[in-house]
């Protein structure tokens, strides 16, 4: 198995435009490539804080045997972050598609910390099944 190229190995000048096109159009998609290599960046450093978080999140659930998805919670996020794309001219769909993968992937992770500390039994278990849990 090979193993996943380190982020210092990244080379930002990578493209199979190089040669293809002039240099001065090159040198104008490296410079906006380079804007958005630093906001997926930041991005990932973002949402490995927001785990942080739902991490603590998902400790206090198993700690009370609570069920690891709160339906209520995240349609009320989901309609917020649809407006927060709205106001940002960010496809709302697009937003949502986005955050349900997140959801999907927090329950996913409180529901392996109750496993690992209650056996997997929660206040409302059916509740996790119905959520794909």
């Amino acid at each position: 198995m090979t193993e996943p190229p380190l982020a210092e190995d990244f080379d930002p000048s990578a493209s199979s435009l190089s040669g293809e096109v002039a240099p001065e159009i090159m040198a104008e998609l490296l410079s906006v490539r380079g804007s958005i290599d630093n906001i997926d960046a930041t991005l990932v450093y973002l949402l490995a804080e927001r785990f942080k978080a739902t991490q603590r999140v998902g400790y206090l659930k198993a700690r009370y045997k609570l069920p690891a998805a709160d339906p209520d919670r995240e349609a009320a996020q989901i309609a917020r972050l649809r407006r927060l794309a709205e106001e940002a001219h960010l496809d709302p769909a697009f937003a949502e598609k986005f955050l349900n993968f997140i959801i999907s992937e927090v329950i996913r992770h409180h529901q392996a910390i109750s496993n690992e500390h209650n056996g997997g039994t929660s206040r409302n278990a059916e509740q996790d099944e119905s959520a794909g849990v």
